[in-house]
């Protein structure tokens, strides 16, 4: 008996499944394939883009040679002593090991920037899932996924720049630092190494740079602010922004309290006791403006040095604090006078630089007044105008007569407007007459003053300057004048200013030593003599009274046209120094001149300075010599007599 066949429609139905069945396969078929060719092909790439990454993998050194490398270029100051003072480029303080800081301070980073650092290889699969998880949640990348020990090994090894390609060889080198190195040594080169923001690398910096104080003595509150800082250094500088970088202390509080590594009480104590800010610092103010100075010549006399030197100056501390501590009071005291600003160098012995002050203070404005400045010196310049005379015969006691002189179309005239009649170059110079240096200029030359002025170390002179010479109308900085009055302090030699005695690493290993330089005769030591007892009566009986401060000195007042600026420059046996005082667009000031304002700086300046010193006098000034004194009469006598039956055509007497 036959089996009933089952209905067609059934038949069709199951044929019809039958080949969507097989559609599906041959599809599933399909895309197994692509899928497999795509996952081969990314593995590929995969594999190729990893080769290119590890290509050119920087060589990870020995444990002791990472910390030597790609240290940013800086400089640290030593003052005459051998005290530090200061730094340029960024601030390092000394390497600290984990003992030697509070438990809390290494804790603190860990809670901030890694907590599973004791438990990864370098990299953090986990945390790079939880910050994945926190940044998709937010919409925005709040939280980051790098360990510790990638972050050391992009400080030390890599560029700053966010590439799929330095992710990976910042993954890959911090594998091989952490099997070359122990955890602990890894913690301690990272902090020591971090950037903390304000010039500040590693965490001994970063506590002196904002609390003052050394990172052993940190509190878990400042602790917790320093360890928010590497994230965003810039942006969450404390000096800057106080509350951003506060909120974010306390997240470090609360991560420590969620790891068990401090109790609620210590969290409460430290949130409740938010971290003072150190003062700015006042070494900045009084050594600012030495450093700039110091910082370029540094490098140009140690280029293959290494990227940190120790820099041992010149500058005397004491005096350099009290140059800085002169000018502000007499500015500050006198600001309504229109002196905003001041200068102040002061050289020793040998051209050696104890004090250089370019401005009231160097936080508020670096530019140096005192060499990249440059004004007029007025009558400060004077003395190079008699000691050309000097040198050209001429003696103080020659007599030469203050009276109304015109040459061509210049006619100069004295300060108080008044003349004194007949009176010898001494005086002259003691009362700072602008007629008689006139005079004698033109006698001598004004080629022949700038020649002389170029051998005391004045650069700037004109090849050919004109008469005005003779009150001091050309630019000069007050380092260079200064410079020149201490070839009179030394019997006519001339030393080279500097700033530099030696250059060395921070390991001791000496780089640059200056070798002592014998300073250059390049004025006759008898005329020498004569010009410093001239200045002496500057002090004594002329118009630097006021810079009298009861021992040995000489030296010369300068005031230009309309008071734009005051000048003090002088000497004693021990040390050479000059004030400069006035304002930044050089607009006159109300009675302030070289016989004020800026004696009374220089004075108070050379009181402190010579405090500690025995008093020197200038009796060992060679006694003058017959021979040039003869000289000096004939040539004297010749010149009046050409004065008066020879006149110049360009030289004739104004009229009253």
């Amino acid at each position: 008996m036959k089996e009933p066949r089952p209905p067609e429609s059934q038949t069709i139905r199951a044929d019809l499944d039958h080949k969507r069945a097989k559609r599906r396969r041959a599809v599933a078929a399909v895309w197994a394939t692509l899928a497999g060719a795509l996952l081969l092909a990314g593995v590929l790439v995969g594999v190729w883009l990893w080769r290119l990454a590890l290509a050119d993998l920087p060589k990870v050194p020995d444990a002791e040679a990472l910390w030597g490398l790609n240290q940013p270029p800086s400089i640290q100051f030593l003052d005459i002593e051998g005290r530090p003072i200061g730094w340029r480029g960024p601030g390092r303080g000394e390497v600290q090991r984990l003992s030697d800081l509070p438990a809390y301070v290494p804790k603190a980073f860990l809670a901030a920037e890694d907590r599973r650092f004791y438990s990864h290889f370098g990299v953090d699969p986990v945390g790079v899932a939880r910050a994945a998880w926190t940044d998709l949640r937010s919409g925005r990348v709040i939280e980051g996924g790098s360990t510790i020990t990638q972050q050391v090994a992009r400080t030390l090894f890599l560029s700053p720049e966010q590439t799929l390609r330095r992710k990976v060889q910042e993954a890959a080198l911090a594998a091989i630092i952490e099997r070359r190195i122990p955890k602990d040594d890894i913690l301690r080169l990272y902090l020591n190494r971090t950037y903390f923001g304000a010039g500040a690398y590693g965490i001994e910096a970063a506590a002196e740079t904002y609390f003052g104080k050394p990172a052993r003595e940190l509190t878990l509150a400042e602790a917790a602010l320093l360890a928010a800082l590497p994230k965003a250094p810039s942006r969450l500088d404390p000096t800057n922004d106080f509350q951003a970088a506060l909120a974010r202390s306390r997240l470090v509080l609360d991560q420590m309290r969620d790891q068990g590594w401090i109790s609620a009480q210590e969290k409460a104590q430290a949130a409740a006791t938010p971290p003072k800010l150190a003062p700015d610092d006042p070494a900045e103010a009084a050594f600012g403006y030495v450093l700039d100075f110091a910082a370029p010549r540094a490098r140009e006399l140690a280029p293959q040095a290494g990227p940190v030197l120790v820099v041992r100056l010149s500058v005397d501390s004491r005096l350099q604090q009290t140059a800085a501590e002169a000018i502000r009071q007499v500015v500050q005291q006198n600001a309504g006078r229109g002196a905003t600003q001041g200068a102040l160098v002061a050289l020793g012995s040998g051209g050696a630089i104890r004090a250089l002050v370019g401005g009231v203070d160097h936080r508020d404005s670096a530019f140096n007044r005192a060499v990249q400045a440059r004004r007029q010196p007025g009558s400060a310049f004077k003395p190079f105008v008699y000691a050309t005379a000097l040198e050209a015969g001429l003696t103080p006691e020659t007599l030469r007569t203050d009276r109304p002189v015109s040459f061509g179309k210049w006619s100069p005239r004295n300060a108080g407007g008044g003349y004194a009649g007949r009176v010898t170059l001494a005086d002259a110079l003691a009362r700072s007459i602008n007629t008689v240096s006139a005079q004698v200029t033109h006698e001598i030359g004004p080629e022949r003053v700038a020649s002389l002025a170029r051998r005391f170390g004045l650069s700037d002179i004109p090849p050919q300057p004109n008469l005005s010479l003779a009150l001091g109308a050309y630019e000069t900085n007050l380092l260079e004048l200064v410079e020149g009055y201490q070839v009179f302090q030394q019997d006519g030699r001339r030393s080279l200013p500097y700033l530099i005695e030696a250059v060395s690493t921070p390991d001791g290993r000496a780089v640059y030593r200056r070798a002592p330089a014998a300073p250059a005769q390049v004025y006759p030591e008898v005329l020498n003599g004569q010009m410093v007892r001239m200045m002496q009566a500057v002090i004594e009986r002329g118009t630097g009274r006021r810079a009298a401060f009861g021992r040995p000195a000489a030296g010369k007042t300068g005031t230009n046209q309309d008071n734009r600026d005051a000048w003090f420059v002088g000497f004693t046996p021990d040390l050479a120094a000059g004030v400069w005082i006035g304002n930044d667009r050089a607009r006159p000031m109300r009675d302030v001149g070289g016989g004020d304002l800026a004696a009374e700086t220089w004075r108070r300046f050379m009181t402190a300075a010579h405090e500690k010193l025995p008093v020197r006098t200038f009796d060992d000034l060679p006694a003058d010599d017959p021979a040039q004194t003869e000289r000096a009469a004939f040539y004297r006598d010749l010149a009046d007599e050409f004065a008066r039956a020879a006149r110049q055509p360009d030289f004739v007497e104004a009229q009253p």
